[in-house]
């Protein structure tokens, strides 16, 4: 459990961080939705950070918790704590915010927030198959 406190941590306050970097770059702050800006690279560069905080928690669980050795729904359960600790703590930073800056309080901030959530459980699923062991007898 303490491996996927420590990523989570992790996760959840670069997420926090990203959302203020995000904000004083003027991303939120965009004339219309269906606008093409210049800043799209900045959203798209916010899926890295579970992607990344992801990979290491998993493969930090098979190499040192499990001695080595990691079967698929061991690292999906790992990684799912991980997401769970992550997303509470990204939740907070995203609630704060949006008291603070009701401006950016619409269906496509939720939308957002929701799509991370999806993207982070198919890099769970995917992570967890690539850093399992090979089976020996299925």
């Amino acid at each position: 459990m303490k491996n996927a406190v420590k990523y989570g941590i992790i996760i959840g306050v670069a997420s926090g961080l990203w959302i203020l970097i995000m904000h004083f770059s003027g991303v939120y702050a965009q004339a219309a939705p269906d606008e093409t800006n210049n800043m799209q690279w900045m959203e798209w560069a916010s899926i890295l950070i579970p992607a990344i905080g992801l990979f290491m928690g998993i493969k930090n669980y098979r190499d040192t918790v499990s001695g080595g050795e990691m079967e698929f729904f061991g690292g999906l359960f790992e990684g799912f704590k991980i997401i769970i600790i992550g997303g509470v703590i990204a939740a907070f930073f995203a609630i704060v915010y949006v008291q603070l800056n009701v401006s950016v309080m619409n269906t496509d901030y939720m939308f957002r927030i929701t799509a991370a959530l999806l993207i982070s459980i198919l890099f769970n699923l995917a992570f967890s198959l690539i850093l399992m062991n090979k089976q020996k007898h299925l």
